[in-house]
């Protein structure tokens, strides 16, 4: 299928994706943040008035502003590198080997095909090569860097498995996201009971009994009062 023939509308709602790194243009970070926000703020201005909204009202001239901000600043701030969380390495002094299982981590991010909120959870899980740790928060962070851009689940599913191996230099590891698609319960087929299941297994994980036994981990109900 040649994709630059064909158009979005030819293509329906597959999840088509050129690859596991974020389209981003050349020119992508030659403007500062203050720079894309006014840009995103008149241009969302215009779309408010090409829908028949009236920007004098109290409660909406301020709503391009804050979308743009949000934009730049919040929910798509994964697309900067600077924002990049630094997943600083320890020497594993306990030389545990054993499977370490981060689990519920919460997802938010965007459908880059309708820009609408997908939501869930990610399940991750290493096995050290024994030589190298990162702190538990990294692993959460690392999750929410890669969400807050424009994203499908598969590619960010990818993006943090890759992260993970090169952050903890260990070929083990594993990637579970389970998450509900707004693109999908509020527009065109409108199903609301749905949710959406990507996985990675990599290195010792691709070993059935280690996949199952990281499965049997994450579902686990082990809920703190």
């Amino acid at each position: 299928m040649d994709l630059d023939k064909i158009t979005a509308e030819e293509i329906g709602e597959d999840h088509i994706s050129n690859g596991v790194n974020t389209p981003l243009r050349d020119d992508a970070f030659e403007k500062t943040d203050e720079e894309k926000i006014e840009i995103i703020q008149e241009h969302f201005a215009e779309i408010m008035h090409a829908l028949g909204l009236d920007l004098t009202d109290d409660s909406l001239k301020g709503t391009p502003y804050r979308v743009a901000k949000m934009y730049v600043k919040e929910i798509f701030e994964g697309l900067n590198p600077k924002n990049k969380p630094v997943a600083r390495q320890f020497n594993n002094n306990y030389d545990y080997q054993g499977m370490l299982v981060e689990k519920n981590i919460q997802v938010t991010s965007f459908c880059e095909h309708h820009f609408l909120p997908f939501i869930g959870k990610a399940h991750v899980g290493y096995i050290s090569s024994g030589k190298k740790v990162i702190g538990l928060s990294k692993i959460n962070r690392i999750v929410d860097y890669y969400s807050r851009r424009p994203q499908v689940q598969e590619r960010l599913t990818l993006q943090i498995a890759d992260e993970l191996q090169e952050a903890l230099e260990t070929d083990d590891v594993a990637v579970f996201i389970d998450s509900k698609h707004l693109c999908v319960s509020t527009r065109g087929i409108k199903d609301q009971s749905s949710s959406t299941i990507t996985a990675e297994y990599r290195g010792a994980f691709q070993n059935e009994d280690t996949q199952q036994k990281f499965i049997d981990y994450i579902t686990t109900n082990t809920e703190i009062q």
